[in-house]
């Protein structure tokens, strides 16, 4: 259901006396709180966020007016806390929030990229734009032709001492596989650090939304990343649905939620196969793809396509299942978890397979915590948070969902949370089916009159996806940012190699199986 509007309907004012005007606000499911701020506030109430144990969900821009408008999300509790920042035309920095929030750092070397505001302390490199488009043109803000970028080496950060040496890995890898830049110091084969360079898969996309109407966003948010097609969507959705303060009919919702599950499954399979084979198992390769193979070409069958891109609809859904399907997803699903337990058994008894797994690639619980680790990876590091566990969010709500939570933090308990959620994931999807309501599959919605920002937050395989959607009004959208989890756990990845060896990176790697497109955007 549709929070009310927040606060934030109307002219806000500062500690300081200044009137910040900003768009109408709604969000769902989850109860939402709007902060019209300064500076001053803006660091006093990330403080006090910290202190609570809030979650920095994302942060992003937009242009306002002359100036600048700065947005943060935060999880607090069971409820959304979002903060709106606005900058007058000659301010062209703000308070970072990456003291408190480290996952804030590249999510605001990206925001200066696309709009130009610099956090203060923050790191001055390039995140995005690697030399496409030079330092003084920014995507978000200026309408001209851009002009190309300097070639200038990006500054990686360098460690001295005896028997250091570098080694230097893509962007362009062997293989099928998306750009990243890795650059390893180590001693030996012991890695002493790692950083990354992302962003080479940046597609323009926070430009292109703005040519586009609400409507039509949606192809685009579910075309962001192809595993994820389902959770991108639905958060889009929910958006729109805030918006024009729709629910979509309970139909609707349990074959979102049966189409989600069915997307979390499919890559719990891929990952458990992929994870045993870098630890050369090549067996678990073969079955565990040949099961989502199977459960990919059902998709294809039952509902038009393998990756479900345009399943889901503003209000609802555009496709149904009748008696037939249901029976066959049934079964589906009974040959799934009578396969998987098999193949767990043979797992299991690998001990060979285990000792390359145990203790490697670890990220202790309190470092997840400090790091601000989320979804999978999270819970493999004791981070007992999962979106569809929280009370109304339907329909998972009423499904009696519990997080799948690990302590290891190492690549054995990112495995078993794969296993965990596997068979919960199968659960679901039966009682989904079982329980499946009569009735309409969507709800009109209506047009969307004034410029309003609606919130749409959905927990996908990898973890929380939000999307806000800002509409212009007359049914145009001002600006959309779309957030993938990768955003926050890429930095613990280069926690989670020190003190590892270089070999072991390809595994730990895909343990974590964050996404390159989802996070470029």
């Amino acid at each position: 259901m549709s929070a009310p509007p927040s606060p934030l309907g109307g002219p806000a004012r500062s500690a300081e006396g200044h009137t910040m005007i900003a768009p109408r606000v709604v969000g769902g499911p989850l109860p939402l709180e709007v902060h019209a701020v300064d500076a001053l506030g803006w660091s006093a109430l990330a403080q006090q966020l910290h202190d609570r144990g809030a979650r920095l969900l994302s942060l992003w821009g937009e242009p306002a007016g002359d100036g600048d408008r700065i947005w943060a999300c935060w999880l607090d509790g069971a409820q959304l806390v979002l903060a709106a920042l606005e900058l007058a035309a000659d301010t062209q920095h703000y308070p970072g929030l990456h003291a408190l929030f480290p996952a804030a750092e590249r999510m605001q070397r990206a925001l200066r990229d696309l709009l130009g505001p610099q956090a203060t302390g923050g790191d001055p490199r390039p995140w995005l734009r690697h030399a496409a488009w030079g330092a003084d043109w920014h995507p978000l803000r200026d309408a001209t032709p851009p002009t190309p970028g300097d070639a200038t080496p990006y500054p990686f950060v360098a460690v001295d001492g005896e028997g250091v040496h570098e080694i230097a890995v893509g962007p362009v890898h062997a293989g099928v596989i998306e750009p990243g830049q890795f650059r390893f110091s180590v001693v030996g084969e012991k890695v002493l650090r790692l950083e990354q360079r992302l962003g080479f898969t940046h597609k323009g996309v926070a430009r292109r939304f703005t040519e586009l109407d609400l409507d039509g966003g949606l192809k685009l948010a579910a075309r962001l990343c192809g595993d994820s097609t389902v959770a991108y969507a639905w958060a889009y959705c929910v958006a729109r649905e805030a918006l024009a303060d729709v629910t979509p009919p309970p139909r609707a919702l349990a074959l979102r939620a049966l189409l989600l599950e069915r997307e979390r499954i499919a890559n719990h399979l891929g990952d458990l196969g992929a994870i045993a084979n870098d630890a050369g198992f090549a067996f678990a390769l073969a079955q565990f793809s040949r099961l989502k193979e199977d459960l990919l070409r059902l998709n294809a069958q039952l509902f038009g396509a393998r990756y479900l891109m345009d399943a889901l609809c503003p209000g609802g859904v555009a496709v149904d299942v009748d008696a037939a399907a249901v029976a066959r997803l049934h079964e589906q699903d009974r040959t799934l978890r009578d396969e998987a337990l098999r193949l767990r058994a043979i797992v299991d008894e690998h001990e060979g397979l285990h000792d390359r797994l145990r203790t490697t690639g670890r990220v202790e619980p309190a470092l997840a915590r400090r790091l601000g680790m989320i979804g999978l990876a999270g819970r493999a590091s004791g981070q007992d948070l999962d979106l569809r566990a929280l009370a109304g969010w339907a329909p998972f709500d009423a499904l009696g969902v519990r997080a799948a939570v690990r302590d290891g933090g190492d690549v054995a308990a990112r495995f078993e949370v794969r296993y965990d959620e596997l068979f919960a994931s199968l659960t679901l999807c039966d009682e989904l089916l079982a329980t499946l309501p009569a009735g309409a599959l969507f709800e009109p919605l209506a047009a969307v009159a004034e410029p309003a920002l609606g919130l749409g937050l959905v927990e996908g395989w990898r973890g929380p996806v939000l999307v806000a959607l800002h509409a212009a009004g007359g049914d145009r959208i001002a600006r959309c940012h779309v957030h993938d989890p990768s955003w926050q756990n890429w930095p613990a990845l280069e926690w989670a190699v020190i003190h590892d060896i270089v070999p072991d990176f390809p595994l730990i790697n895909k343990s974590f199986n964050l996404a390159y497109s989802g996070h470029d955007g």
